[in-house]
């Protein structure tokens, strides 16, 4: 007891009193926290997308690829043809890098196994969206696709 008659706080007291106030200030942090990681874990960026049908329907459709000869390809495509066969050069400094699939209309390969080449798009001020993506060995495959929208349909190139 104090003096004047005043009750002082035990160490157990005031031990308590530390423990409620600490209780009550970590709640909300973890809180927060766990909302933190439920707003990184949602967010889109690191979320994989969504296929829009389902895998079987993905596997089916690249087995049923439109094919297009050579000859009715777009001239700039027969081009771009041409210096794949021929090893290059290039004119755009991703042509030959890999080829996801990520879409998954082509074939299921390993990655690393597609590469893709710019098919030059007249009145385009960039690289445009048609291109050809080339599986296996380019030189020498024989296994050439050509989209014209940006990977959104591809046709199998017929020699």
């Amino acid at each position: 007891m104090l003096a004047h008659g005043k009750k002082s706080f035990s160490g157990f007291r005031i031990a308590i009193l530390c423990f409620s106030i600490g209780h009550m200030m970590i709640r909300p942090i973890l809180t927060a926290l766990f909302l933190a990681v439920l707003a990184v874990a949602a967010s889109p960026a690191l979320a994989q997308p969504a296929s829009p049908m389902p895998h079987a329907v993905l596997l089916a459709q690249a087995s049923q690829i439109d094919s297009i000869e050579v000859a009715k390809l777009p001239a700039e495509a027969r081009a771009t043809l041409d210096l794949i066969k021929r090893g290059g050069p290039f004119p755009y400094s991703k042509d030959g890098t890999v080829f996801g699939n990520r879409e998954g209309l082509l074939p299921r390969k390993p990655r690393g196994y597609y590469t893709e080449y710019t098919v030059d798009t007249p009145g385009a001020k960039d690289r445009g969206a048609r291109r050809i993506v080339a599986g296996g060995e380019p030189k020498q495959s024989g296994e050439y696709y050509y989209t014209g929208d940006h990977y959104r349909s591809f046709m199998r190139i017929r020699e």
